[in-house]
């Protein structure tokens, strides 16, 4: 029996040690807001959090997750709903088109922002290189990171 917290919630799950976390988030947890893109940990799609650090999950064994915390896309807003700044950051900066990659790079863009990589477009650019977008929204994705960098400065520091 693996434990694991998955957003705030202990999960005990008897695991196949060949089981992604991507996979037993989708099929045993039905948690879908992480997506699976190219399965070979390419594309980012399938971003989450392991101990507030990003993976991406498709390449992550599930069995890796024991007694460990996991976050993904589902317990990023607020219990009422709330958008985090950053997922409305990406509303405001059209950091979206078909949306299939946004959980992806919301996830990115929160480690990004924690890590302090947000010095400048380049910066972000450089940290968010591992998270592809088909659409070829980047600009707005930019953009985003950098408007929520600058709530989340201005929030820490009272100011």
């Amino acid at each position: 029996m693996t434990t694991f917290i998955v957003n705030g919630q202990k999960v005990d799950v008897d695991l196949d040690p060949r089981e992604s976390l991507l996979d037993v988030l989708h099929g045993r947890l039905q948690l879908f807001g992480t997506k699976k893109g190219c399965d070979h940990g390419q594309c980012g799609a399938c971003t989450v959090h392991l101990d507030g650090r990003r993976v991406v999950s498709c390449l992550t064994m599930a069995v890796q997750a024991d007694e460990r915390e996991v976050r993904t896309i589902e317990d990023v807003a607020a219990e009422d709903g709330t958008l985090h700044p950053l997922q409305q950051a990406f509303i405001d900066n059209d950091a979206m088109q078909c949306g299939y990659c946004t959980p992806g790079q919301i996830m990115s863009g929160l480690a990004c922002i924690a890590e302090g990589h947000t010095g400048g477009d380049d910066e972000i650019r450089e940290h968010m290189s591992g998270n592809l977008c088909r659409c070829g929204a980047y600009v707005g994705i930019v953009a985003a990171i950098r408007q929520a960098a600058g709530q989340t400065a201005t929030r820490q520091t009272g100011a």
